[in-house]
């Protein structure tokens, strides 16, 4: 057996034992380039694939090795030579390289395709795949390699800073990759397709408007949610929307809510968000935090060590933006300094954007963050009304006051319109009732706790 049969006979292997987002994620691009003695030496795309597959899965590679080729006692990583990165220059601390053509998070020094919409620097290839993501970005992959035959509609939903925007342009980048450009793709978030909307019918050119997005491959609309505002929008998109499905033209939403929980939109169009694939984004865990860091230190040319990219981590959990915002700013205090701060010096710096899980809430930051999740108004939530719209929110806003705040009974009934203490208990052993089974309420609820903590 030579060493491609080798390789690919433990991959089959490894492939049954994890994820298929994670499998094509970490294992995509490596081989098995020699084998010496009791040595197996994969060769990996970068440095950061190098050190994941050394520290998370070598064990399973290794099994997965000797099952094939029991002489095999240990394994070596390397880097594919044209990949390997140029050793930085050398500083005055011989520590720490800073480019100093690092590239700002917002503007990305990438030039967005003018006909698409789609931004270059979001790819497959930067998305780092985690247990809060790897369902959606499985999905996306699947689409991008495929459109319009799996998972049509795919609607991608989660907290603010999560990656679906990411997800959206690389399954974009993918498909116009793929087809070498021959799919009409369209990137738009649903805020200027309203705006777009509006001058087509000023303008009288609303005919037009409608053909270009009828005539897409791909469609791909951010942050959904804001077509509540406009019966008109909703009319369109259901009609654009009807149109592109009859045709298997493949249709991507993103949102910061599952469909159910858009309040104010038409049933007819909710359901045909709800007729393909929902795929939620949850908050990333430690681990996926530490390895979104070292993604970013291999982009940028940076050599930080385990335990200052570990502090940041635990110190930025609620969101994927401010946690590249803090290795910026950890970074260029060593840019300053010439060394790395100790632990205690980067808790100060980032003691602004840090989202301890003791901080300070009010009830009234609790209603607000219900209201918007719901798409209500404070004076309805508050209002005398038995309406299954009306009913639900405040419930959730009693059990949060309760299981966030720990007010008392009274106290929350108090600051909801005046409601009975017995009213309250009765809401709060409803949802914690609820909760055991019902997956939606719990991702709504903790979509709701994120934005209380975030802001």
């Amino acid at each position: 057996m030579d060493l491609k049969e080798l390789w690919q006979s433990a991959l089959n292997d490894i492939e049954i034992n994890i994820s298929r987002a994670s499998f094509m994620t970490w294992f995509k691009n490596s081989s098995l380039i020699k084998k010496e003695g009791g040595t197996a030496i994969v060769s990996c795309h970068n440095n950061f694939t190098k050190e994941w597959l050394e520290n998370k899965y070598n064990k399973l590679i290794l099994k997965a090795l000797r099952s094939v080729d029991t002489e095999i006692k240990t394994i070596e990583y390397t880097i594919k030579a044209d990949n390997a990165p140029k050793p930085p220059p050398k500083t005055p601390s011989n520590r720490v390289y800073i480019s100093s053509e690092s590239i700002p998070l917002e503007l990305g020094g990438y030039v967005v395709d003018k006909d698409t919409n789609l931004n270059p620097r979001y790819g497959f290839e930067n998305f780092i795949v985690g247990a809060s993501n790897e369902v959606a970005h499985a999905a996306s992959l699947a689409i991008s390699q495929d459109p319009g035959t799996k998972y049509n509609p795919l609607f991608i939903y989660g907290g603010v800073g999560l990656g679906k925007t990411h997800l959206l342009h690389a399954i974009g980048n993918a498909i116009k990759e793929r087809f070498n450009q021959k799919k009409k793709i369209k990137y738009i978030t649903a805020e200027k397709f309203l705006n777009d909307l509006i001058t087509s019918i000023r303008t009288k050119t609303i005919d037009e408007l409608k053909h270009k997005f009828r005539s897409l491959d791909v469609l791909l609309i951010d942050d959904i949610q804001f077509i509540s505002k406009s019966e008109k929008t909703q009319e369109e998109l259901f009609h654009i929307f009807n149109s592109l499905y009859e045709k298997n033209r493949q249709i991507i939403f993103s949102s910061d809510r599952p469909p159910k929980a858009i309040a104010s939109i038409e049933e007819r169009l909710r359901s045909r968000f709800e007729g393909g694939m929902i795929a939620d984004i949850t908050l990333p865990d430690l681990e996926t935090r530490m390895a979104i860091l070292k993604a970013k230190a291999q982009r940028e040319n940076v050599v930080l060590n385990e335990k200052t990219i570990e502090t940041i981590a635990r110190n930025i959990q609620k969101n994927i933006r401010e946690l590249e915002g803090a290795f910026n700013r950890v970074t260029a205090y060593i840019k300053v300094k010439g060394k790395e701060p100790l632990e205690k010096e980067i808790e100060a710096l980032l003691s602004d954007i840090s989202r301890p899980n003791n901080k300070i809430l009010t009830p009234k930051q609790v209603i607000k963050a219900v209201i918007d999740f719901y798409d209500l108004t404070e004076e309805s939530l508050l209002r005398k009304s038995r309406s299954q719209e009306l009913v639900k929110p405040r419930q959730v806003a009693m059990y949060l006051m309760r299981e966030v705040l720990k007010m008392s009974y009274p106290n929350i009934g108090e600051k909801l319109g005046g409601k009975d203490h017995t009213t309250v208990i009765h809401a709060c052993e409803k949802i914690e009732k609820e909760l055991v089974f019902d997956t939606q309420l719990s991702q709504e609820i903790n979509s709701i706790k994120e934005k209380v903590f975030v802001e």
